[in-house]
């Protein structure tokens, strides 16, 4: 299988990320196609010096990401930029024919998505993704199976969530995600909501409309240089959607976003309760697949520990854990394969996808704005 030639745009920690993933390529045991990174792209040449010291196929390094997409030897990009730079960006990479996988949200509004979304438009050569990693969890696959598989028997509701903590430490400096010019409106919503709308979106679970609460609590935080700033973004966002189903059946689904949660390093879960069977899998019982039966008036809850059997397979043991790296690995893999035409059965986020999660996070705006439950189709 032939190398991708990939650049990369924004050389912190998700991009590093990205390189490290592709230095485990060997990791895989399936004949997939493998990243080669040859360019990089940062305006802090410090950050730029990780991947041209730790690997030797970047030949190329700028400041500038316009001569980086002029390259004929950059086949896709993988970007990772603040909010406010997606649109004028992503399109630039599309517009240059190159395969892109993009950060969340891929647009700090629904306009600028929208822009995004039209260059996809005129150019279907170019394979588009959302990076979005946690359903590449063995649990999580396995809780999709049984989605696909039907066990549940009519839902009842589904939970999704993706909490952090760290932002309670209200001595913590600023930065570009607290602020709303750099993150958008959207605040949390904006950085974590996408990777609580994948499972259910491609399960084809579509939200009508949305009742949401949205809490500012932590309003100014230290600028890292003595003086104190406005913090203007949302910390917190509680979303209560009426969906539907493939089948048209509707039910709840409870949507929350969270950056001050007391107790939660990382935790994203999916939680699907149904009249035969509810299942769930949360990121702090990673290696665990929780699920019951619906047999007479009691339940109870069953764990059972997967071990290491993912999407695609690995050199790793089945006894042994697995980690948000290996899930990195398999999202990657995933898109390589998409970007190679070959099929995957849970690919990435798609274009599509992206634009209902800017409709329901502008309705959940305009819910908090006005006190009450937004149809999406209400949207201009």
């Amino acid at each position: 299988m032939k190398n991708i030639r990939f650049g990369i745009i924004g050389c912190g920690l998700m991009g590093k990320e990205f390189a490290s993933a592709s230095a485990r390529w060997c990791h895989l045991r399936l004949d997939v196609p493998r990243p080669e990174i040859v360019a990089v792209c940062d305006i802090n040449p410090e950050a730029r010096q990780w991947f041209v010291q730790n690997f030797p196929t970047v030949s190329f390094e700028t400041g500038d990401y316009h001569d980086l997409l002029a390259r004929a030897d950059v086949d896709a990009v993988y970007c990772a930029l603040p909010h406010v730079l997606h649109e004028q960006v992503y399109v630039d990479i599309i517009e240059a024919g190159k395969h892109l996988l993009g950060e969340k949200p891929f647009g700090i509004d629904r306009q600028a998505n929208a822009h995004i979304l039209e260059a996809v438009a005129r150019h279907p050569e170019a394979v588009v993704r959302c990076a979005s990693e946690f359903p590449y969890f063995p649990a999580c696959q396995e809780l999709i199976h049984w989605i696909q598989a039907e066990k549940f028997g009519r839902i009842l509701e589904v939970k999704a969530g993706f909490n952090h903590a760290s932002d309670l430490d209200t001595g913590k400096p600023i930065n570009w995600k607290r602020r709303r010019a750099t993150n958008g409106e959207y605040g949390c919503m904006g950085d974590l909501g996408i990777h609580t709308q994948h499972v259910p979106f491609r399960m084809g679970w579509r939200p009508k409309n949305v009742y949401a609460v949205l809490s500012d609590v932590v309003r100014e935080r230290p600028d890292g240089k003595g003086g104190i700033v406005a913090c203007d973004t949302y910390d917190n966002a509680t979303m209560v959607c009426q969906c539907v189903d493939q089948k048209g059946m509707e039910f709840p689904m409870y949507i929350e976003t969270k950056r001050l949660s007391p107790g939660s390093t990382n935790e994203w879960y999916l939680k699907v309760s149904g009249m035969k069977a509810s299942a769930y899998f949360t990121t702090s019982d990673p290696n665990a697949f929780h699920y019951l039966y619906t047999e007479g008036k009691n339940q109870a809850w069953c764990r059972v520990d997967l071990g290491f059997r993912p999407l695609f397979p690995t050199i790793t043991g089945d006894i042994f854990e697995f980690g948000f790296t290996d899930s990195i690995l398999q999202m990657w893999a995933a898109f390589l394969c998409e970007a190679a035409g070959l099929p995957v059965d849970f690919g990435c986020f798609t274009p599509e996808e992206t634009r209902l999660s800017h409709a329901l996070q502008t309705a959940a705006l305009q819910s908090w704005q006005e006190k009450r439950a937004v149809d999406i189709e209400e949207l201009p």
